[in-house]
């Protein structure tokens, strides 16, 4: 057995990201993203959305705009754009490119763990098809005290299905997911065949891929 199996023992439950590893969703959010940060005085292109924001919740998006902007941003700001997102996605959300077959191959316990919220994941998940493959094992950032990079929401995953975070393997597609998997004791698969640069997600342990079809051959090692 080498250093690299000692560390990471036989995985038991697979935790995936929903936003761009089982719904192609960031692109469509992104383009989203950049419109609502000019609205609001804060022009920012597709790139640094993705490198600043992709992966973390949308209440951490807003303290950062306040932030930035130096002012309080006012009640119901993101109602008008929460109705974009959703209009959008009704219109060409589909399933990660792959993740289908990735899913049909898997054997392991599986999960959700995303930064958006329960109805926010129903939407999403139902409109691909792919809410019945996770009901009853769904987890979203709003039950913990803190969003990703913290490890809080993995963490939660794990105690509530019963299974030792190292043997926890995490698949996400964002440098904030990413850390958070690292920061939980998790070993990392970061998918970069989305929107994401695969040197952001690339780090000790971390296996970075871009064909979601490879995954459960690299799960298997």
């Amino acid at each position: 057995m080498n250093a690299l199996q000692e560390r990471w023992p036989e995985p038991e439950l697979v935790i995936f990201d929903c936003d761009g590893v089982l719904v192609d969703s960031e692109k469509i959010a992104v383009r989203i993203d950049v419109a609502m940060l000019a609205d609001l005085g804060w022009p920012m292109a597709e790139e640094e959305v993705v490198e600043r924001f992709v992966g973390r919740s949308y209440a951490d998006m807003g303290r950062d705009i306040a932030e930035h902007l130096g002012r309080p941003l006012p009640e119901g700001w993101n109602e008008p754009y929460r109705q974009l997102y959703r209009e959008a996605f009704d219109r060409e959300l589909t399933p990660v490119d792959g993740i289908v077959e990735a899913l049909d191959a898997l054997t392991l316990p599986s999960c959700v763990a995303s930064s958006t919220s329960h109805g926010g994941l129903r939407h999403t998940l139902g409109l691909t098809g792919l809410y019945e493959r996770f009901a009853g094992r769904i987890f979203s950032a709003t039950e913990v005290a803190r969003g990703k990079p913290a490890p809080d929401l993995f963490l939660h995953a794990a105690r509530t299905l019963g299974v030792e975070p190292r043997r926890c393997v995490v698949v996400e597609d964002s440098r904030y997911g990413v850390e958070a998997a690292r920061a939980a004791g998790m070993r990392a698969f970061g998918y970069c065949g989305g929107l994401t640069r695969g040197e952001w997600l690339a780090g000790a342990d971390t296996v970075v891929f871009d064909d979601m079809r490879e995954l459960v051959g690299l799960i298997r090692g």
